[in-house]
């Protein structure tokens, strides 16, 4: 086995974006972050390159394990054709000896692997702190109900979106009532400023919300999907999502791939009547 450490995020780039392709769906937090390095036109916070930890493991054959992990946030990993390779996970636990990693993100069954081996070496322990599926839509279901207007959020929405995302980053531990109140601007202006943030308006009101987030060569991810509580039970959701969708379709994206928790059935239900298929289970532990 080979442990290579990477300083340059090009380089990385190169080595690692068409092994990370032959699982599209499956790898868009880890390819959507490589393409922001190589790019290098955004480097706020953990955007920055120059702080990232990006390895590789190969063997005779070639890549058989790639990790990324943008500090704060936890290491995200890939075995190449999600084919668990345990000499490559201590290769690479080997080579991360010295670096502060908070956690893993990553398909289900490697992560289990990674984390025991990893906190058994360390004197650690790990906990889940969100069990997800990730789902890939291809076509919209023609059954489902679409009503209402679907438009980008604009700088008029300031009133209310602020509210709402800070309402979802809450709800991202299913069940939370509690949210952080707004105080600074510039975080929501940036993102009305990406163009990617939509709302359904019922009568000219805002209802629902739901965006897109990373996008690849033929896949877009979905996201930022929240209903107040008070509108919930209409199936607002569930079209902001398939208009939201067709509209992706529509650009020329071949396929929608979005994440949920697994401890809300209801959007799960909501996702998989759209036209939604799910690819695979995602774990994030967190390390004690």
């Amino acid at each position: 086995m080979q442990y290579k450490l990477y300083t340059d995020v090009h380089e990385f780039y190169k080595d690692t974006y068409d092994v990370l392709m032959r699982d599209e769906a499956q790898n868009m937090i880890l390819l959507g972050n490589i393409i922001i390095g190589n790019e290098g036109k955004d480097k706020t916070d953990w955007r920055d390159s120059a702080k990232w930890v990006m390895a590789t493991v190969s063997d005779v054959n070639g890549i058989c394990l790639i990790a990324l992990m943008t500090p704060p946030h936890n290491i995200t990993l890939y075995s190449t054709e999600n084919i668990i390779n345990h000499q490559a996970i201590n290769c690479l636990i080997d080579g991360l000896d010295g670096y502060n990693i908070p956690g893993v993100t990553t398909e289900k069954g490697l992560a289990n692997i990674f984390a025991k081996e990893y906190t058994a070496q360390k004197g650690l322990t790990f906990k889940t702190t969100m069990s997800q599926r990730i789902y890939e839509l291809t076509a919209v279901n023609p059954d489902i109900e679409k009503f209402g207007v679907v438009r980008l959020l604009e700088e008029k929405d300031m009133h209310f979106f602020p509210y709402w995302m800070e309402a979802f980053n809450a709800a991202a531990v299913y069940g939370n009532t509690e949210m952080s109140i707004p105080h600074d601007a510039n975080a929501y202006h940036y993102r009305l400023s990406t163009k990617k943030l939509y709302v359904l308006e019922i009568d000219g009101s805002p209802v629902s919300m739901a965006g897109f987030t990373r996008e690849m060569q033929t896949a877009i991810g979905v996201a930022f999907v929240y209903t107040p509580p008070y509108y919930r039970g209409k199936g607002y959701a569930s079209s902001c999502v398939a208009q939201l969708s067709q509209i992706a379709l529509d650009k020329g994206f071949t396929k929608c791939v979005l994440y949920t928790d697994l401890l809300n059935p209801t959007s799960n239900s909501i996702y998989q009547k759209i036209g939604y298929k799910p690819i695979c289970d995602s774990l994030m532990l967190k390390y004690e």
